[in-house]
């Protein structure tokens, strides 16, 4: 059992009111995914920042992910990232990685990318490119490390909503923050970090503007099986008009989907029966487009038998087309895991700041992006080791965290870096959106000759493993 203090918001009958309090911490962290649980353990490890108290405020009941290790989910989960090496390395460095499940992640050492409008592709082929690991493994493996380090100092809430946020004084510049809870305490802080994703309070709070743009695109994540295992570690990805749909290897005979496309088209795919949905995801990385469009036609309009049918004969005629190599694809999907489909919108973020006055943004709360090159968490995890280094210096200095001047390195550091890759993820989508003919042939080239190149193809698989 987890031993580190958990307050939980749930009220019992009493016939004395219980009283409210106020806790005081250095650290404030609202948010326990994966980038406000590592933030948490990883002060807990520095051998400086231990010494800090920390708070750790979750909305949502933290059991599922306590009971993941002791009984996981008998099929996989639909909620999954491709972990770096980079991430991998500092999740070890912090002592996490150890109480990672094992015999759930699934490390690849390819990337096969191709277009859907010409079949030009490339191929990335390196041993350390990354793992699909569970959001809630990860997450577990973090909350088990925060227990394993057993500090008192550290308290968590969960099953509690954050009502408000103010300063403890009517002056910004010297007030501390002071986090109203659903359960009727208050959390005042000398340092307030956001992990509370894209519609973040506390970013509102710092008054810190985000700017951006919705890409008018859903993301349709899905647990599917195989028809048979795959061993050979590759993730998928066809860049089609609507938008990229990418199979991502899990162990044995499991994988998982991510594939953005219109929101008409996203409802449709979630609502469809389950053997539809399989041959049209199948569809998705093999046919070319114009059957795709016919076959969503029929979707759209339940003639699900014809659908089926056709689809059956045209992907036996097509495959078997001598310049066809059916090794060229992934293999072929055989069902989907029941109620693991879903979808979410796609958009551009980026805060204009991650940091003002004892306030600092990590994650989802300073930055999304779109999941087409699968860095959202890595950036997250890469925020985190910046701040604590950030914090750390701070201390032997013998400043004031919530300081701006302690605070100011982090952001100095990671909005730069971040700002790169998020321009860089956007322009590739708006470029495989284009079905342009002149534009379509200029992409084929430009990928037919990157892919000839090795020493650039050996400097962009760096970026994406993060090594």
């Amino acid at each position: 059992m987890l031993r580190f203090s958990i307050q939980r918001s749930t009220r019992y009958f009493s016939t004395s009111i219980p009283r409210q309090q106020q806790h005081l911490t250095d650290v404030a962290i609202i948010g326990a995914g994966p980038a406000g649980l590592s933030l948490a353990a990883a002060l807990k490890a520095n051998p400086t920042t231990k010494s800090l108290s920390v708070g750790l405020i979750e909305g949502s009941s933290l059991d599922p992910v306590k009971n993941f290790s002791q009984s996981p989910p008998e099929n996989f989960t639909n909620r999954v990232s491709s972990i770096t090496a980079q991430s991998v390395d500092y999740l070890e460095h912090i002592g996490a990685w150890k109480f990672i499940d094992q015999a759930r992640i699934e490390p690849f050492d390819n990337i096969v990318a191709y277009d859907g409008l010409s079949n030009s592709r490339i191929e990335f082929d390196n041993m350390e490119m990354g793992t699909m690991c569970e959001n809630i493994n990860l997450q577990s493996c973090l909350l088990q490390r925060i227990e394993e380090l057993n500090d008192p100092t550290l308290k968590i809430w969960d099953s509690t909503k954050v009502t408000n946020i103010a300063n403890d004084t009517d002056d910004a510049a010297n007030g501390w923050p002071v986090i109203q809870l659903s359960n009727g305490d208050s959390v005042k802080t000398r340092l307030l970090v956001g992990a509370d994703g894209f519609n973040s309070p506390v970013r509102k709070f710092a008054a810190i503007e985000s700017r951006g743009w919705a890409y008018d695109r859903f993301g349709v994540v899905a647990s599917l099986k195989l028809k048979y295992e795959d061993y050979r570690s590759i993730a998928w990805q066809r860049f089609l008009p609507t938008g990229p749909v990418a199979l991502l290897p899990l162990p044995e005979k499991n994988a998982t989907m991510v594939w953005s496309t219109t929101p008409e088209l996203s409802k449709l795919l979630v609502g469809l029966p389950e053997d539809v949905f399989i041959a049209l995801a199948n569809c998705a990385f093999v046919l070319p487009q114009v059957d795709l469009n016919y076959y969503y036609t029929l979707a759209q309009n339940e003639e699900y038998d014809e659908l089926l049918s056709d689809i059956k004969w045209r992907f036996e005629n097509y495959t078997s087309k001598p310049t066809i190599d059916i090794e060229d694809f992934p293999i072929a999907l055989e069902s989907v895991i029941p109620q693991s489909r879903a979808r979410f919108p796609l958009k551009l973020s980026h805060a204009d700041s991650y940091v003002s006055n004892r306030v600092a943004l990590v994650g989802d709360a300073a930055h999304t992006t779109h999941p087409l090159a699968g860095q959202g968490l890595n950036m997250g995890q890469g925020d985190v080791k910046s701040l604590v280094e950030s914090l750390e210096l701070a201390m032997k200095r013998g400043l004031d965290i919530g300081n701006l001047l302690a605070l100011e390195p982090y952001w100095a550091q990671r909005w730069p870096e971040n700002h790169v890759l998020l321009g860089v993820v956007d322009k590739l989508h708006k470029l495989y959106s284009i079905d342009w003919s002149p534009v379509v042939a200029v992409r084929s080239w430009g990928l037919d000759v990157v892919n000839s190149l090795p020493m650039l193809k050996d400097f962009m698989m760096k970026q994406v493993s993060g090594k």
